[in-house]
Order: C-alpha cells, then sequence, then structure tokens
C-alpha cells in the first residue's frame, strides 16, 4: 500500500530551536539504537517510523553502531526511507554517528578522520541518500587531535554530505574545546547528544548544560527513561524474560536493588497523582530544561511511541512537583559508565 503521510502531521507537533542555530528540532526524536536489527520484525518497524512522521517527528537519530548487527538500523530506515518518506525527505531530520567500535580494526573505532569519513560514506550507501542532516563523533578518542576529529567533521560539511555536526558523551570541557575548533574552521557545534534522566542528572553536576548554553549548542537527550527503568516495568521487583534488564549489556537483574524499587515507586505514586504515568512524568522532566532541544525517545510498538508523546499534554512540573521528584529520583541510581 502506498504511504501517504498525514495531513495532520504538524499540528499539535512543538519545535525547539537548537542553540543558536537556525535549525530546529521536534521536542521528541525517535531513536533507533535498540529495536531497529534484524532481530525485529521489519513491518512493526515501518509501522513506528511512519506513525512517529506523522506525529511530526522530523527527527531520526541513527549510528553506524545501532542493529544488530552494526549497521542494520540504518539499512532498516533506508527501506523505509526509499518505500515510503522519500519524497517527504526535505522535511526529514536523519542523523548517524561514527566512532564507537564496530570491529576489530583500529579503522573501525575512533575519531581519525579515516574511521569517521570512510563511515560517513558507508552510511550514505546504507540509507540511500547523498547526505545526512546532523553527523556526529560518537564518543571521544583521547588518542586522536580533538582537530582532527572535528576537522573530519567540518570536512563532511564541505563535501555536502551532512548539513550540520555534532558530539556525544563528551566532557563538558572537551566540548567546549570541540564548540571553540568548530566554529574557527566555520562549522558550528549544532548538537552535544548525552544520557539525561531524573536518574542521571551528570550533565547538570559537570556544567554541561551550562557550558552549552554559552558556547550556543543545543542538548540532545538520550535515554530519558534510564533504560526502561523510569517506566512501570519493573516497579514490582519482576524482571520480564523480554525486558533489557534480562537481556541488555546496558542493565541487569541485579539492578533492579530494592533501593531502585522504592525510589521508582515513590516517583510513580508523583506521576499518578498528577494523572500521568511514569514515564510521560520522567519525559516531561527532561523536557523542563530549556537547554535540552530534544528527548530521543525509542519504541517497541506504535502504543507506546503515542503514550510517549503524551508526555507533554500535562500541566507544567510545579517547584513542589520538582522538589518531590527530587527526594526520590536520587542521582547515580543504577548509573553505570557509559559503552
Amino acid at each position: 500500500m502506498t504511504y501517504s503521510a498525514a495531513d495532520t502531521r504538524y499540528d499539535n507537533a512543538t519545535f525547539r530551536r537548537s542553540g543558536h542555530s537556525g535549525l530546529k528540532l521536534p521536542q521528541f526524536s525517535l531513536g533507533l539504537w535498540q529495536n531497529f536489527g534484524e532481530n525485529r520484525n521489519f513491518e512493526t518497524q515501518r509501522e513506528i517510523i511512519l506513525r512517529a512522521f506523522d506525529l511530526g517527528i522530523t527527527h531520526f537519530d541513527l549510528a553506524n553502531r545501532y542493529g544488530p548487527p552494526f549497521r542494520a538500523a540504518e539499512k532498516v530506515f533506508g527501506q523505509v526511507l526509499g518505500r515510503d518518506l522519500g519524497r517527504y525527505r526535505d522535511e526529514i531530520l536523519i542523523a548517524s554517528k561514527a566512532g564507537n567500535p564496530i570491529g576489530a580494526s583500529p579503522y573501525l573505532k575512533g575519531g581519525s578522520r579515516k574511521t569517521l569519513l570512510d563511515s560517513l560514506d558507508i552510511s550514505l550507501r546504507d540509507l540511500g541518500v547523498d547526505h545526512v542532516d546532523i553527523f556526529y563523533s560518537h564518543s571521544p578518542d583521547l588518542e586522536t587531535p580533538l582537530e582532527e576529529t572535528i576537522g573530519a567533521l567540518a570536512s563532511a560539511v564541505q563535501q555536502g554530505k551532512t548539513h550540520y555536526i555534532g558530539i556525544s558523551n563528551y566532557t563538558a570541557e572537551r566540548a567546549h574545546d570541540a564548540a571553540v575548533i568548530a566554529a574557527r574552521l566555520g562549522t558550528p557545534l549544532l548538537v552535544h547528544q548525552s544520557r539525561y534522566s531524573i536518574f542521571d542528572r551528570t550533565v547538570e553536576l559537570d556544567g554541561h548544560l551550562d557550558t552549552a548554553a554559552q558556547d550556543g549548542t543545543g542538548v540532545v537527550a538520550f535515554s530519558p527513561l534510564a533504560q526502561g527503568l523510569l517506566t512501570d516495568k519493573y516497579l514490582q521487583g519482576d524482571v520480564p524474560a523480554d525486558s533489557r534488564a534480562a537481556s541488555s549489556a546496558f542493565l541487569s537483574a541485579d539492578d533492579i536493588s530494592d533501593d531502585y524499587i522504592t525510589r521508582a515507586g515513590f516517583l510513580n505514586k508523583i506521576a499518578e497523582s498528577r494523572g500521568q504515568s511514569l514515564p510521560q512524568l520522567a519525559l516531561q522532566w527532561v523536557l523542563r530544561r530549556p537547554e535540552v532541544t530534544t528527548a530521543l525517545i525509542g519504541a517497541s510498538s506504535t502504543a507506546q511511541l503515542e503514550h510517549n508523546l503524551a508526555a507533554t499534554d500535562f500541566p507544567e512540573l510545579t517547584d513542589d512537583d520538582l522538589a518531590r521528584i527530587d527526594e526520590y529520583g536520587i542521582h547515580g541510581t543504577v548509573l553505570r559508565r557509559k559503552k
């Protein structure tokens, strides 16, 4: 069946300007980190992507690492783009990343010019496009000069293979240095993607949000639901067989501790008192900060997607709400080192 986007797709969509740039991103973006590999049903994946676009999500976040296997998510999105979304390409923002390891070769990891630019060429092939809209250094490479990494991103802009550049998982200090280099090269740093949730407030504590605001860089918040910990999935202490805690390298059954259950349980009661769910509260909490341009959400179904997008339909969080959240949303709860 031929797909036609909903005429109402922008009726309730909200966009935020990214830093000092001219680009606006939807307040929610769809991340294809999980659920878009070869181990999932393609038609379900296609349905989620198309429903997201129909609901005003124009920004799709990808990386060469996303799968499994690596690069599978970009191939999935490329199929949907070629089959359904191609005629809306001018309304869509595609983001890709490189730098996290995808193989044993020294050229399949890190921030060298070869790694980044060769990976981008393969991503463009897999996506079936001549450019992406945002290209990221996926993680800092302390063995490669920062000037080389940011210079490679700037080259991608000059070659017409991306419109904007970004970084992910950098410290506040290194992000500032990257922004200075990017500005000198004439390709301002558009976004810094960082993990941010009620249980992980690192970006607040290390000055990252302040630095981004000063440098004119937008912030893309990933894992705003803390890998599912800020949902009702584990509130009873159970670990469903199909959950991330049962199978993910980023979460384990041991993480569902008594402290976590107590804290998440009280946060859930706060959400219920406002007439919303825990994930809706968590998403609204992340978006309360003006430095945050967009919150990246994943989805395993269209129902889950629609539920999470309703997060901002509720009244703004009051000072009393925020104080109560701070009491139980303790930084460091099930916090693991980034991988």
